[in-house]
């Protein structure tokens, strides 16, 4: 089955998935965390894109983000893995590909979404059983979020800075956001759309959307069709 065309719209976020090859690591010690944030931080801005929301795993990389142009994650994520995989065969001294292939991403036009994929995103090393809280994660955004700790990876989002007046505001409402009880159906939506290389939201847009393009842009339902 040929793969679809990756969606990208200007100004619209995105949920983004990368994964080590064969899920083996591709972070192995802390300088690992560190130089690859660098690069992301150092190629958002060149590419014209806003990290939101990261968590690096040590053998996955999730990223919310707005791209400004439709070339912008393109560019972004082919600059950061060029760089960040050569660094990694140099110090081992392997050759060949670290990642699993094509990144994986869906765009999300409904707030819901967005500050799911926000949540999905940075407790995903307490579903692991990595920490017991988030904030005991290093390599994530959680505590700039949640907590204030100034990162300069980040740039809020418009929704992101609607939940309150305030720095101190947001980040109260985004904590108890953050405890209170996971939404599992637009946890999985969210999920399938990623994988799909799909888009979340008002399904108006999403039919406009797929008018335009002339193919489906939201998952299938599950199951086998009715007769």
């Amino acid at each position: 089955m040929p793969r679809h065309a990756r969606l990208v719209i200007p100004d619209i976020p995105v949920h983004l998935i990368q994964r080590g090859h064969n899920r083996n690591a591709c972070f192995f010690c802390e300088d690992d965390f560190q130089h690859y944030l660098r690069w992301m931080m150092r190629f958002a801005k060149e590419s014209d894109c806003d990290i939101h929301a990261y968590v690096l795993m040590t053998n996955h990389v999730h990223l919310a983000l707005t791209p400004r142009d439709s070339g912008s994650l393109a560019v972004l994520m082919k600059m950061l893995n060029q760089r960040y995989v050569a660094y990694i065969n140099k110090k081992r001294n392997w050759t060949g590909t670290l990642w699993e292939g094509r990144f994986k991403s869906c765009l999300m036009f409904d707030q819901r979404y967005f500050l799911t994929c926000m949540r999905y995103i940075e407790l995903n090393p307490v579903r692991a059983g990595m920490v017991g809280h988030p904030r005991d994660y290093p390599w994530s955004s959680y505590r700039t979020n949640a907590e204030g700790v100034s990162n300069p990876c980040i740039t809020p989002h418009a929704i992101y800075q609607a939940l309150g007046n305030t720095e101190s505001d947001r980040h109260s409402a985004y904590r108890n956001f953050m405890s209170s009880k996971d939404d599992d159906i637009n946890t999985d939506n969210l999920r399938r759309a990623t994988n799909g290389n799909y888009v979340l939201g008002d399904t108006v847009a999403t039919e406009e959307l797929a008018t335009a393009l002339g193919r489906r842009v939201t998952p299938g339902k599950r199951g086998r069709p009715y007769k």
